[in-house]
């Protein structure tokens, strides 16, 4: 975009991805989703939706289409990102100057798709099994073109289940007793960037761990061979031998919380009696590290445990000891383990 700051006094300000559009001020002409013009100039750098529109397959017969399918998909995206949630609103943003130009095609003359036309484009066309697939690929399709343009010298996998709660009789959903509701219960993979990298919807009822391979191994087999170090990280539901022996097979550092372990627990055990003297004014945190293996591991782990001490935390012995036997790394402190990778790697 030439002049995107506005220093331009004798022309325009125009965009790059089409040179026909002029943005002025005439009054009656008026957006107020101007800035989807700066997310479709990124899109149009980095390819993201036409790379998108290949993966999908035109469900469409005839010849009529008004639209082409990658034009209703940048509908569909920008209007999400302007914070509209459903295609409800697609009506009237079918006439919005900037929405129509971020279509482009027949929309800048005639008008971006209308409801009814996102609706099936979006319940039934981008439902379809083949699509749906290929959906699934889209994230991991758009991460490899921005880091084709500048690669990360490390990547971290941060993978993590979610609730979305349902209202009626969903298909797939469930009442999960941990959320105390009926819900989805998908899993992400993001990187440290804060990029989806993968997801699945999954039923309510499932466990937090459940078809991570399904999930992880496509985007691991984006990264097999690239030269960055990799790392993964996740929470005590994914504290699995079989996790351990993937990402260790893969090259992969990693650092898992542990579940409550009385055996753990014991050899922190000098980290959890109350400091003598006054209560601290600010929070204290030790750290312990050591070997260990777990009778169902292949090998021994390095587990590290952080213990913090937070002012006004202070308990009796019993109360303490009562805390322990409950919550095995939650005592009047908090602590935390996690299991790194095998001797000899350090995080």
């Amino acid at each position: 975009m030439a002049y995107p700051m506005g220093e331009a006094t004798t022309e325009s300000l125009r965009v790059d991805f089409d040179r026909r559009v002029k943005l002025e001020f005439h009054g009656l002409k008026v957006t107020s989703d101007g800035g989807l013009l700066t997310n479709r100039e990124l899109d149009e750098v980095l390819g993201l939706t036409t790379a998108a529109a290949e993966l999908l397959q035109d469900g469409r017969r005839g010849k009529n289409g008004w639209h082409v399918h990658v034009g209703m998909l940048r509908q569909s995206v920008s209007g999400r990102l302007a914070g509209y949630e459903d295609s409800n609103d697609a009506d009237r943003l079918s006439n919005d100057p900037a929405m129509r130009w971020i279509v482009g095609g027949k929309a800048t003359d005639r008008g971006a798709a209308s409801s009814s036309q996102m609706g099936r484009f979006e319940t039934q066309w981008l439902a379809d099994d083949a699509n749906l697939a290929a959906l699934a690929e889209v994230p991991g399709t758009w991460i490899d073109r921005v880091h084709g343009r500048k690669p990360p010298k490390s990547i971290v996998l941060d993978m993590d289940s979610s609730v979305s709660p349902t209202h009626g009789d969903q298909e797939g959903s469930a009442y999960n007793g941990h959320f105390g509701c009926t819900c989805y219960h998908p899993l992400f993979v993001f990187n440290q960037f804060g990029d989806l990298e993968r997801c699945a919807l999954r039923s309510g009822n499932v466990h937090s761990a459940d078809g991570w391979r399904d999930v992880l191994d496509p985007v691991v087999s984006r990264y097999r061979g690239r030269t960055m170090r990799r790392y993964f990280r996740g929470d005590a539901a994914f504290a699995s031998p079989a996790i351990y022996d993937y990402l260790e097979a893969e090259g992969f550092g990693y650092a898992i919380r542990l579940p409550r372990n009385q055996v753990l627990q014991d050899r922190i055990g000098h980290l959890l009696r109350r400091p003598r003297g006054r209560p601290p004014q600010e929070v204290r945190r030790h750290f312990a590290s050591f070997s260990y293996r777990a009778a169902s591991w292949s090998t021994a782990r390095l587990v590290v445990a952080k213990v913090e001490w937070h002012p006004g935390e202070l308990y009796s012995t019993a109360a303490e000891t009562a805390r322990r036997q409950l919550r095995p790394f939650s005592p009047s402190s908090t602590v935390e383990a996690g299991a790194s990778w095998t001797e000899g790697h350090a995080w």
